[in-house]
């Protein structure tokens, strides 16, 4: 690992733990001390998915007992609300992110060997399925960032967000049905993590979203392994649970671009905008290995000279998560896919662009940024600028290292 990101990052993880046990203002209380993605004042509160990828390289840091503190505190949160918020504030509960929390617990288990806790978790993964299953289903039988309490007194606020960070522009009336709408395709993007988007423009709350169906995929594969380690007798369930949603996954299959894609079930059609979300499949294990070939020709397209692009380069619409910003997560995600069906030349590709994009960004700033770009090899500033991270920047960070022998 570079010298001076160490020695960074020796300075300031320490910094972004935070400990709130009674909550202030709109912060929830938490019972033990928690990963925030930032050291000052953006996202000083624990998220969801952003702790996946700050637990990866905590724990190859040997930081167990941060990775157990941040686990514990979501269970908390799931236990209290029956289900993971966005983030610890009660704006938040109106949602929540991609489901990583079984793969969290997974990946603590793997270092532990504890049963004793991994039992307890068992029962709150059960609380969090039950939720995706009841909360967020579609008339398909495939999850999808739907389902949502309506709260009216966020209509023109949702609007007014929605359009400044995507420059949507209402094509009719903007009355209460509209307003409603677009409150819906908010709080879909936002849970999703990738807001804002053009896979789903403004319409989320309708689709069956691939990487959202990966996720609870993997989620089944992990509670099987759980229950078998546990011998709860189970596993004949989540067998089932993986291939009837391998079987209904197959709907998402775009045989015309040959990609999984996102599904409006209420249009009936694919999204025209493709994105490392079509790689998801290949992380969990879920596409044959024709499919894997045919999703792997995506790879050119988003290639960049810096990283890996969220998204191809044709959208009409102009978002952070959109061609040509490089995201930690998602350069994780196509690493791992790419590992799981054999392309490891692609995967090195992947970790080394990205180890040398940071490292060529700290050279001249002195930080980690949440995101940038890959054209440039700039901190992206599409919506907003990016903002100084430690998080899942250095988690990802840290994993390449690992996995390309310079940890």
């Amino acid at each position: 690992m570079n010298d001076k990101i160490k020695e960074f990052l020796d300075e300031n993880i320490e910094k972004t733990v935070k400990y709130s046990p009674e909550g202030k203002g709109n912060l929830i209380g938490l019972p033990y001390p928690y990963t925030v993605p930032c050291v000052t004042e953006s996202f000083q509160e624990l998220y969801y998915w952003d702790t996946y990828f700050t637990n990866v390289g905590l724990l190859l840091l040997g930081k167990t007992k941060y990775v157990k503190n941040n686990i514990e505190d979501i269970f908390f949160l799931v236990e209290k609300y029956g289900f993971m918020p966005n983030g610890s504030r009660t704006y938040y509960l109106n949602r929540s992110q991609p489901p990583f929390l079984s793969q969290m617990v997974r990946d603590l288990f793997d270092v532990t060997e504890d049963k004793k806790w991994l039992l307890r978790a068992y029962g709150v993964l059960e609380i969090e399925y039950d939720f995706w299953q009841t909360k967020r289903m579609t008339p398909l039988g495939l999850n999808g960032y739907t389902g949502y309490e309506i709260w009216k007194d966020l209509f023109d606020h949702n609007l007014a967000y929605f359009s400044r960070r995507t420059g949507y522009k209402p094509d009719c009336e903007v009355n209460d049905e509209h307003k409603k709408k677009i409150y819906l395709a908010t709080v879909s993007v936002c849970e999703s993590g990738w807001d804002c988007n053009s896979r789903v423009k403004s319409e989320g709350h309708d689709y069956c979203m691939i990487d959202l169906n990966s996720l609870l995929y993997a989620m089944e594969s992990n509670m099987l392994y759980f229950s078998s380690v546990l011998e709860l007798g189970k596993e004949n369930v989540w067998e089932q649970r993986l291939r009837e949603r391998r079987r209904k996954m197959q709907l998402l299959w775009n045989d015309g671009r040959k990609l999984f894609m996102d599904y409006n079930f209420k249009t009936g059609r694919f999204s025209d905008y493709a994105t490392v979300a079509s790689f998801y499949p290949m992380y969990a294990n879920i596409a044959t290995d024709k499919q894997a070939q045919d999703t792997v020709k995506l790879f050119d397209l988003l290639n960049l000279d810096f990283g890996i692009s969220a998204g191809e380069p044709n959208s009409d619409w102009k978002c952070q998560w959109d061609y040509p910003n490089v995201w930690a997560p998602l350069q994780f995600i196509i690493y791992k896919a790419l590992i799981n069906y054999g392309y490891a030349d692609m995967a090195k590709t992947v970790a080394e662009k990205y180890v040398h994009l940071v490292e060529n960004n700290f050279e001249k700033t002195g930080n980690l940024w949440e995101k940038y770009d890959g054209n440039t090899g700039e901190k992206a500033c599409f919506e907003y600028s990016a903002l100084p991270m430690v998080g899942w920047t250095a988690g990802v960070y840290i994993f390449f290292n690992k996995e390309l022998g310079i940890l």
